[in-house]
C-alpha cells in the first residue's frame, strides 16, 4: 500500500527540501529527503570532505526533569546516567525485560533536566514505555515539534562557528545551550556519520531560517537520507530496525562498550535494569551468546544488501546481512550482519548468497572508515 503525501508528517524544513529539488520518500512516518539533485555519491563525499546539512527533525526529542529523573532513567538502561556530568552527552539503550533493545538513543545532562533524542520510528513506543515505567518518578515532556539539524563533516565547525559563535569550544559528546537570532538552541558535538559535527535542536519556527543560513556558508550543502545511511555504515554505526531490534541484546549487537563498569557485576549500581540477568550473564560468559554482529567486506565487487543469507565456506546457513552497500569512500562492498561467535573473529572467511551465487566475504574490524570525532 502506498503512503500518500497527505498521510505523512512534514518536518519544519519540508518546503525548503522541495525548493532544493529533493527526492522525497516516506521514512518513519515523515516525508523525508532521500537525496538532492547532486546525488548520493556527491552528498557522501561532501560530508567526508567539507560539511553536509541533514534534516533529522523526524527524531523524537524529550525532556526528563525532576530530582529523580536521572535515577529513574537509569533503571531502564544498562548505562551510567546518574554520574553523567552537566554538559556531557552519552549513548544509551532502552531494554525489554528480556534484555533486548527497544531503541538506541542519545541523552545529555542539561543541569536541570535530561535532554533525550530517540529514533523517529520508535518515538511513540519509547514515550509510552517511559511513561509506564518512570512517569510517576519524573516529568516527561515531548518536544516532537522542534526541528533537529545535523551539520556533519571536517569543515562543519568552521561554518557553524561563523553562525553561532562558541560552538568551537565543544568537544565530542558535549553540548551547550546557545542563542541564534533570539532562538534557544541546544547544540551537541555529535552525529551519525563518523565525522566531526554537530546536532542542533531548534524551535520549529526558526528551523528553516537557520537551515538557510547554514546552507549559505561556502562549506555547506544539503544531504539526504541516502548518504546518511552510507556514512553511518562506513562508520560501523547501527541502524535501529536493521542491525538492532527487540530480538538482539547489547552483547549480541557488539555494543558492550556502551555498558559502563558501574552497571556491570560487582558495584552498588550493577544490574537493576530490564533483562539484567541475561545481559550480565552474556557479558561474563555464564549465559550463552548465539550470534554476534560483525563487519564484513566482500572480496568481489558485488554489493551485498540487507536480508542476504550468510553461509560458512561449506555453504551452510550461519546468519544474514542486516545492512550492506557499495561504500563510496572505500569503493568496495561492505556490510554488517550476525554470525555465530566462532565465526566472528576478524579475518574469518564466510560467503553471502547473492541471487543464488556465493560471494566471498571476510569479517572486518569496524569502523570501516576511521572516525574523526573532535576530542580536543
Amino acid at each position: 500500500m502506498s503512503v500518500t503525501d497527505q498521510e505523512l508528517h512534514k518536518t519544519p524544513l519540508h518546503a525548503l527540501h522541495l525548493e532544493l529539488g529533493a527526492r522525497m520518500v516516506p521514512f518513519a512516518g515523515y516525508a523525508m529527503p532521500v537525496q538532492y539533485p547532486a546525488g548520493l555519491m556527491a552528498e557522501h563525499r561532501q560530508t567526508r570532505e567539507s560539511a553536509g546539512l541533514f534534516d533529522v527533525s523526524h527524531m523524537g526529542q524529550l525532556r526528563l526533569s525532576g530530582p529523580e529523573a536521572a535515577r529513574a532513567f537509569e533503571t531502564l538502561m544498562p548505562v551510567d546516567v546518574v554520574d553523567l556530568a552537566p554538559g556531557k552527552q552519552r549513548y544509551g539503550l532502552l531494554l525489554t525485560d528480556e534484555g533486548t533493545i527497544i531503541d538506541d538513543l542519545m541523552f545529555a545532562n542539561r543541569g536541570d533536566h535530561l535532554f533525550v533524542v530517540v529514533n523517529g520510528a520508535c518515538k511513540h513506543v519509547d514515550l509510552a514505555h517511559l511513561q509506564e515505567r518512570i512517569g510517576k518518578r519524573c516529568e516527561i515532556v515531548t518536544m516532537f515539534d522542534r526541528g533537529l539539524l545535523a551539520l556533519q563533516g571536517p569543515k562543519a565547525v568552521d561554518a557553524l562557528q561563523r553562525v553561532v559563535p562558541g560552538v568551537d569550544k565543544l568537544v565530542f559528546m558535549t553540548g551547550a545551550g546557545l542563542v541564534w537570532n533570539g532562538a534557544d538552541l541546544f547544540i551537541t558535538r555529535s552525529g551519525y556519520t563518523g565525522e566531526d559535527g554537530f546536532e542542533i535542536s531548534v524551535p520549529a519556527a526558526q528551523a528553516e531560517a537557520l537551515a538557510r543560513t547554514l546552507l549559505s556558508q561556502p562549506e555547506v550543502k544539503p544531504v539526504g537520507l541516502g548518504a546518511r545511511n552510507s556514512l553511518r555504515l562506513e562508520a560501523g554505526l547501527c541502524l535501529y530496525g536493521n542491525d538492532i531490534d527487540t530480538t538482539t541484546t547489547p552483547v549480541e549487537a557488539a555494543l558492550t562498550w556502551a555498558i559502563q563498569k558501574v552497571r556491570r557485576t560487582g558495584g552498588a549500581r550493577a544490574g537493576g535494569f530490564p533483562g539484567a540477568a541475561r545481559v550480565l550473564g552474556q557479558l561474563d560468559g555464564t549465559v550463552p551468546v548465539a550470534r554476534k554482529r560483525v563487519g564484513l567486506v566482500a572480496q568481489e565487487r558485488v554489493p551485498v544488501r540487507e536480508h542476504v543469507e550468510l553461509q560458512d565456506t561449506a555453504g551452510q546457513r550461519i546468519g544474514e546481512v542486516t545492512s550492506g552497500l557499495l561504500a563510496p569512500t572505500l569503493d568496495r562492498p561492505i556490510a554488517m550482519g550476525y554470525v555465530p561467535p566462532a565465526l566472528a573473529a576478524v579475518g574469518t572467511r564466510v560467503q553471502a548468497l547473492v541471487r543464488g551465487k556465493p560471494v566471498p566475504m571476510e569479517v572486518a574490524a569496524m569502523p570501516f572508515v576511521p572516525n574523526r570525532y573532535y576530542r580536543g
